[in-house]
């Protein structure tokens, strides 16, 4: 009999482990009695076929193209030259855990990805005594990270639709093409609060709030997993507050700042998106690296929240604690650390969680049981994908891939409609919209800067285009994405375009300057599109390892923006970006101002709909916009003297547009607070409700913000944070009510003795269309004893919006979804992924 030979017949009894009639955690308990000490290790590594992210450069620069890219960053050349040295069959000798990337490494159609992952289960199933196949992870960041499958907008922009409905879709349409293909983790979403701007990897985050990221977070994951693909949160934890923004930087941060800034969208995701994963950080944090953190990794996620799934390690994570933060000897006794503490699962190759282990545990160095600890949770997870039933094969696994299309209409559809949510138009100002009523369309328009005919500049960092292609620079995108100068075309019929680029994204070539500004002189209006282009360390101006010094444009687009606007046409601009930038003196002088946080393969239609006034601006800063481009970090949860300089220094923080802020080509008014309760219980709930009235000539939508600012407390804590929101359409003159329940677990902070704690006292209650405008006030007052509250308290604040009956919370939903996906687990495989699809659609 060979290992893929599970079929039971008359002679060969099923075995227990096979056998999805029994509950998981017994198939777990009967597959580990069964398997020696080297298999158990063996399951816990994983190996990266086809990562050519490492091979000297193939290709020279192509004309107006990305340099090729290739990871020769010191210190990690001595863990990438070990990384995938060994041969497939001698990684699989005793079972494998993880598959990296089959389908994200190179250019494959998604044919030949299922090809490969089947060539690659047949070898990982073969080499196995028992026939345990590998989970496959891939990247899908801004969409499944393949060849030809569709780029959705960056993390940065899902944040600033505020729309977790939204959010939840595209996951679960990402979570489908994966699954068809023969995938079963997304090593996503990115769950780090921002707290610098000039981070490389902001572009990969939803924003510097913890309840924005939050609720986007559990969404996404609830999506994900909808489609039966492990969602993994990552980077757990801190590594998003780095030492002046630094990739890999030391994180400055206290225990309290961690838990009350940091933790709690990691938190939503397993208590309401049902998160099956997660992924550590790179980042010490106070000295402590978090892949060696038994703290985190074991007392925080597992002993208080309750998480039961794995750890995965960021990629080479493991060897990294002695060759980067040198609090191990050597790779082998890294791994050690990193399993103590709770890593599961070591990727992206087996390093650290090697066959010594197994020495180790015969010398008496190492307890079995931590062996035994994450192999239980690695095979629960194979169980429930239902990789351990009789009936499963690689080629069944792959099932979908004949009549998969990657970039399928819906995507596309579904693409667009984030595109367009997640466009800001901070300042209309005086051209905006180019189509407007009682204005002449332009005749003649300058379409002038790097992004204005670069779709690249759409995407992230981690989309395949960016991602993978610049190595491989003959292939093009692999998909349609036409940019804003092809989609403004199309807007303006009737009107002259003429492109200049005027500059390059990076570097200080003014060359083409004069025939920019030539192009502006000569039109009625020019459109100036500048940002960031998305690489990988050092390769971009936005991405991994690609921080900034400062909040300056990059390279020579600013002052590019200065000359065109000196030349006195009306120029308006747009921001395509992964961080945002400074721009106080980009304001002062353009016709319009438009951010679009890195819009995928369809933002070039999406802005240039915003720009025509076909596209109503319903996009929300997740993060303030920068005046100055320096005195960084600094975001808006402040505490007093974080918030105010109190005159006691020269630098201002205030920002040039606050969190939450966005304009529309209508009007709207909020009035009529009314709170419930002048005092409530510590253990009690008040709800807070206002009128919202669209009084301009469009139909629009407002997001309605719901802040508290804790008067006295025995720490300090922000002037004000985002406690609750609402996204309301109403058309011209029309009105509703918008109510926000809030349990005083919304108040909860952590004090003193580092336990959270719901205190007494007087709360200001702030309702409005962003941090700095607030017209709606009130107070309540918290009375009785102090109480201590942990993980069982209460998460986020429901919402009730009059006359839109039926309408659900999206958070209420995600808990359901995760309720469905945990009842039918437990009952195994087969109805756990059943559980999860009914519940999806309740």
């Amino acid at each position: 009999m060979t290992a893929l030979d599970r079929t039971p017949t008359a002679d060969r009894a099923l075995r227990p482990w096979q056998d999805p009639a029994l509950a998981v955690a017994d198939r777990v308990d009967a597959l580990l009695t069964e398997l020696t000490l080297e298999e158990k290790i063996g399951q816990l590594g994983s190996r990266w076929i086809g990562n050519d992210m490492l091979e000297p450069d193939q290709d020279p620069t192509p004309a107006g193209g990305p340099e090729p890219e290739t990871l020769n960053v010191a210190p990690m050349q001595d863990v990438f030259a070990a990384s995938g040295t060994v041969p497939l069959d001698e990684a699989v000798r005793d079972g494998l855990g993880h598959l990296t990337r089959v389908h994200g490494s190179v250019p494959l159609t998604a044919a030949q990805g299922a090809a490969e992952v089947v060539r690659l289960q047949r070898a990982v199933v073969e080499a196995s005594r028992l026939g345990i196949p590998a989970i496959v992870h891939e990247e899908c960041l801004t969409g499944f990270t393949a060849y030809g499958a569709t780029v959705y907008p960056a993390a940065i922009a899902w944040a600033a639709t505020f729309d977790p409905g939204l959010v939840r879709r595209m996951a679960a349409a990402i979570g489908r093409d994966m699954r068809a293909v023969g995938v079963h983790q997304g090593l996503s979403p990115v769950l780090d609060v921002v707290r610098d701007y000039r981070w490389g990897r902001v572009e990969e985050t939803m924003g510097e709030d913890p309840y924005l990221v939050s609720t986007l977070g559990a969404a996404y994951v609830g999506g994900l997993e909808s489609a039966g693909i492990i969602a993994t949160l990552k980077h757990f934890a801190g590594y998003s507050a780095s030492r002046a923004a630094r990739n890999h930087g030391p994180v400055p941060m206290g225990r309290r700042e961690l838990m009350d800034m940091i933790l709690p969208p990691f938190e939503a995701a397993i208590a309401l998106g049902g998160a099956r994963s997660v992924m550590n950080s790179y980042s010490d944090v106070d000295g402590v690296p978090a892949g060696a953190d038994p703290w985190l990794l074991t007392e925080v996620l597992r002993e208080e929240w309750g998480f039961t799934g794995t750890v995965v390690s960021d990629y080479w994570a493991v060897p990294f604690l002695a060759t980067m933060h040198h609090v191990a000897a050597d790779p082998a006794e890294a791994g050690v650390q990193a399993l103590t503490a709770g890593i599961d699962v070591e990727l992206p190759d087996t390093l650290g969680f090697g066959r010594h282990l197994a020495d180790r545990v015969r010398r008496g160095e190492l307890p079995e049981a931590l062996i035994d600890r994450a192999v239980r949770r690695l095979l629960t997870q194979k169980v429930e994908l239902g990789l351990l039933d009789p009936d499963w094969t690689p080629e069944d696994s792959v099932a979908g891939a004949a009549d998969v299309d990657l970039d399928s209409p819906g995507n596309r559809a579904l693409a667009r409609e984030l595109a367009e949510r997640s466009i800001i138009l901070l300042d209309a100002g005086t051209a905006l919209p180019l189509l407007g009523e009682g204005r002449a369309a332009p005749r003649r328009v300058a379409v002038v800067g790097p992004a204005a005919h670069d779709p690249r500049t759409f995407m992230g960092c981690y989309a395949f285009p960016n991602h993978v292609l610049p190595r491989h620079p003959g292939l093009g995108l692999g998909l349609d994405a036409p940019t804003v100068l092809d989609a403004l075309a199309r807007e303006l019929p009737g009107a002259e375009l003429r492109y200049e680029r005027g500059c390059d994204v990076r570097g200080d070539d003014r060359s083409g300057f004069a025939a920019a500004l030539d192009a502006a002189r000569e039109a009625d209006v020019c459109v100036a599109v500048v940002g960031d282009l998305a690489g990988l360390f050092g390769h971009g101006t936005s991405g991994e390892g690609c921080d900034a010094e400062d909040l300056r444009l990059p390279g020579a687009q600013a002052d590019l923006l200065a000359e065109l606007a000196a030349t006195g046409t009306p120029v308006v601009v747009v921001v395509v970006s992964g961080r945002p930038y400074a721009l106080g003196e980009v304001h002062g002088s353009a016709a319009g101002l438009v951010q679009a946080f890195m819009p995928g393969e369809e933002g070039g239609a999406a802005i240039a709909g915003v720009l025509s006034g076909r596209v109503q601006p319903v996009g929300r800063l997740p993060v303030q916009i920068p005046r100055g481009p320096g005195g960084q970090p600094g975001t808006y949860l402040q505490p007093p003297l974080g918030a105010d300089s109190h005159g006691i220094s020269n630098l201002d923080p205030t920002p040039l547009f606050p969190f939450g802020h966005g304009a529309s080509y209508t009007t709207f008014e909020l009035s009529e607070l009314r709170i419930s309760d002048a005092e409530v219980p510590t253990d009690g709930e008040f709800t807070v409700s206002l009128a919202v009235r669209n009084t301009g000539g469009r139909a629009g939508e407002e997001v309605v913000q719901l802040y508290l600012r804790d008067v006295v407390a025995q720490v300090t804590r922000p002037v004000r944070q985002l406690t609750g929101y609402a996204r309301v359409r109403l058309e011209p003159g029309e009105s509703t009510r918008v109510s926000f329940a809030v349990h005083a677990d919304r108040t909860a902070f952590t004090g003193r003795d580092l336990r959270r704690v719901v205190e007494p006292g007087e709360i200001e209650v702030l309702a409005g269309t962003s941090a700095a405008d607030l017209p709606c006030r009130g107070t309540v007052r918290l009375t009785g004893p102090a109480r201590h509250v942990g993980h069982d308290r209460r998460l986020v604040t429901t919402v009730e919006i009059e006359n839109e009956k039926g309408r659900a919370d999206e958070i209420g939903r995600t808990t359901d979804s995760a309720n469905g996906r945990a009842n039918g687990r437990a009952n195994g495989s087969a109805n756990g992924r059943q559980g999860g699809a009914d519940a999806a659609q309740s």
